[in-house]
């Protein structure tokens, strides 16, 4: 810990972990962000299978519109910046119902046109419902300060700039979905409603979220969820701050009712000044420091599963040909009923990608070859001399040769440079981005855990197959010493008894 700094101690990685992280270093404390997992991002994830990349946390994300209060903390915290593109989107979502079909789209009026012709006999519903949607996109979420920061200038901003939220809520803040699907008659309009979140959602929720996309402040990220926290994190990495992975939390340590610290596995004890919890308020209360510090009204809201149900979602990814599959965007439609956690399931959704081509195989290989390695030591390095005779002999094949440092001698911490190189190249392993061969990678990246993930092209085939390679003239136990479950993930450079 630097000297007369204050520490404050993040439980858990995720969007909430990694922003607190990132502030509290620019408020100029020295920050250690604690993740159970591999990979920081919680629930902000993705994950490579075959060759493809699944995404399904950003649906959308509010706070895009360049000049509003949100988007400036997201290009505080490193979400967003200048470079970032925006998926080109132009609906909400699709409802399927029998032979009706109906489109949210992100220009309104367009929705208002096709609702009204669809259903003539719902006009007022359908006129309110568009008026109210118009009044939510006027408003800008308040988030220059913390509500507990705010002085009496500050309200009456947030006044000015949420001055027509209260005939959202008046209208439609105290009735659920369900009930906002009872005013229509068309039974696609019912239906609609009903099926991008839970009937039991407050009907206000769902007209805000359909605003963000309307006005355009809730686009798509390109790149998706990882991509996105990837950013997030190489902001704390180069703000200074330390980011523990594979590092569950055991408990938050209490005494006189203060937060002192945190203990990790084998009872190591981690002490602080500020401890942030980040994570779920089940883990927190359930685990963490125990169901006596949670307030009676939370406890009630827990105890009461009929008033506050818990809601889940299975996600099923799968590749399609672009020939075969035209549509875009979202679509709802009817499925064969069927029963899970105790609920009747009607109505499944898809979700089309088409706006992400490097989410699925484009169907042909590259002739360019990146090699990735923490820091050149020499100039040229051996590395760059093996490119060039490889190269040589094979004049088809280009080999970049990346170096994160180019001059060893000239980074103020070299410690902290390694741990972001190491944090980085994680980071691009679990989102697919890392299109790159290793060459001596640091020792703590720990290639055997990231083996075992299975994101390490296994090079035993090629070994293999390839005809050119005898057997005989090497020596095959190493290779299988440094196999993992079997496959070769990575060559050694030499080896001693």
């Amino acid at each position: 810990m630097s000297e007369n700094k204050k520490r404050i101690v993040i439980v858990g990685g995720g969007i909430a972990g990694l922003s607190a992280g990132i502030y509290g270093k620019l408020a100029g404390y020295d920050v250690d962000i604690y993740e159970k997992n591999p990979v920081a991002g919680g629930q902000c994830m993705g994950w490579n299978r075959k060759g493809c990349h699944i995404d399904n946390c950003i649906h959308w994300l509010t706070g895009t519109k360049k000049g509003t209060a949100l988007r400036k903390v997201w290009e505080t915290v490193g979400a967003l910046d200048e470079h970032t593109e925006f998926a080109d989107c132009d609906s909400f979502y699709t409802s399927i119902k029998g032979d009706s079909q109906v489109t949210l789209w992100k220009d309104l009026e367009r929705t208002k046109s096709e609702l009204l012709k669809l259903s003539p006999e719902d006009a007022v519903e359908i006129e309110k419902f568009i008026e109210h949607v118009k009044y939510a996109a006027e408003c800008e979420i308040p988030a220059e300060k913390p509500m507990d920061a705010m002085g009496i200038m500050d309200y009456i901003h947030m006044g000015v700039s949420m001055a027509n939220m209260p005939k959202v809520m008046k209208e439609y803040g105290s009735i659920d979905l369900e009930e906002l699907s009872k005013r229509f008659k068309h039974p696609a309009l019912k239906q609609l409603f009903t099926d991008y979140l839970p009937k039991e959602y407050v009907a206000s929720s769902f007209l805000v979220s359909y605003a963000s996309i309307t006005s355009g402040n809730g686009e798509i990220p390109m790149g998706g969820s990882l991509a996105m926290v990837n950013r997030m994190v190489n902001r704390f990495l180069r703000l200074g701050g330390n980011l523990h992975y594979n590092a569950p939390v055991v408990r938050i340590l209490i005494e006189n009712k203060k937060a002192i610290g945190i203990e990790i596995a084998d009872k190591e004890k981690v002490l602080a000044d500020y401890i942030i919890s980040s994570v779920d308020t089940m883990e927190m209360f359930g685990r963490l420091i125990g169901k006596k510090y949670m307030d009676a009204k939370w406890q009630s809201c827990y105890a009461d599963h009929e008033k506050y149900p818990l809601f889940s979602a299975v996600q099923a990814a799968f590749v399609a040909d672009g020939e075969a599959y035209d549509r875009k965007g979202t679509i709802f439609f009817d499925c064969s009923p069927f029963e899970t956690g105790g609920r009747k399931v009607e109505r499944i959704s898809v979700k089309s990608y088409e706006y992400e081509p490097e989410f699925a195989p484009a169907g042909s290989l590259s002739g360019e070859l990146t090699v990735s390695s923490w820091a050149r030591i020499e100039s040229p390095s051996q590395l760059e001399i093996m490119a060039e005779e490889f190269m040589d002999l094979n004049p088809d094949v280009t080999i970049t040769v990346d170096y994160a440092e180019t001059n060893i001698s000239a980074i103020p911490d070299v410690n902290q440079s390694r741990d972001s190189y190491c944090a980085q190249v994680r980071a691009e392993l679990v989102s697919g981005e890392a299109d790159y061969i290793l060459y001596s990678p640091p020792g703590k990246l720990n290639l055997y855990d990231i083996s075992k993930s299975g994101v390490l092209l296994d090079l035993r085939p090629y070994f293999d197959s390839d005809p050119t390679i005898n057997p005989d003239e090497y020596f095959t136990q190493v290779l299988d010493a440094v196999s993992v479950d079997g496959k070769l993930t990575s060559m050694p450079f030499s080896f001693y008894f």
